[in-house]
């Protein structure tokens, strides 16, 4: 792996930008808490999964006081197509209640209050942090852990490792949109056992040693 240098990374993330300019989540939402709900559910699951799952929820509950009216047993059996869906269900209800009890039923816009709910960690504040108050967050997932290592973007043995590093290797005026550029990067053209590497639009600016033997000939 040969590490990017500081005008590879700018070259990166610029031409990810002119590829896709305003990008978005696949999680389905139309507000804080949504997102907030959508974020804790996709834990080990696919974002795909979890909006056929938030499509019918949401549509009868979609926010702390709904959920919590319609009790954890319902609650359940609406996500229950979703991995882990018991303990995510029981995480989903605290959340509400602790919400309607200690902020109103507002989504908190800092990490600390975040990181305080149940079934929220550092990646689901991040990436609510990021998309719904604009704070230029990185939420490391697999896909960007992978590239990070991969591409030699920010190494480390971590996620948490790779993030610092992403924070202090990534330019600042991408950082808004960063994490999301990699995710997508991550899950459609640099995946995990065979990359896309003849598809890449920054293959000559990676560091990984492999890539040539991706690239048909």
């Amino acid at each position: 792996m040969a590490l990017m240098k500081p005008a590879q990374r700018h070259e990166f993330f610029q031409r990810l930008q002119a590829l896709n300019p305003h990008p978005k989540s696949d999680l389905e939402y139309s507000t804080s808490f949504e997102l907030l709900i959508a974020v804790i559910l996709s834990a080990q699951a696919t974002d795909k999964g979890v909006n056929v799952a938030t499509r019918k929820l949401y549509a009868v509950a979609n926010t702390p006081e709904k959920i919590v009216k319609l009790g954890l047993k319902k609650l359940t059996e609406y996500i229950q197509t979703i991995g882990l869906y018991r303990n995510k269900a029981k995480n989903v209800f605290a959340t509400c209640k602790i919400l309607i009890e200690e902020h109103n039923s507002e989504v908190p816009d800092n990490r600390e209050a975040l990181e305080a709910l149940p079934g929220v960690g550092r990646k689901t504040a991040n990436v609510v942090l990021n998309i719904a108050f604009g704070q230029p967050t990185m939420a490391v997932d697999t896909h960007i852990f992978r590239i990070g290592n991969r591409m030699g973007l920010a190494p480390g043995k971590d996620v948490v490792a790779v993030e610092m590093k992403l924070y202090k290797n990534i330019p600042e005026k991408f950082m808004q949109h960063a994490h999301h550029w990699l995710i997508l990067h991550g899950r459609y053209t640099c995946v995990a056992r065979k990359p896309k590497c003849g598809e890449c639009p920054v293959y000559d600016l990676c560091g990984f040693k492999d890539r040539a033997k991706y690239v048909e000939t």
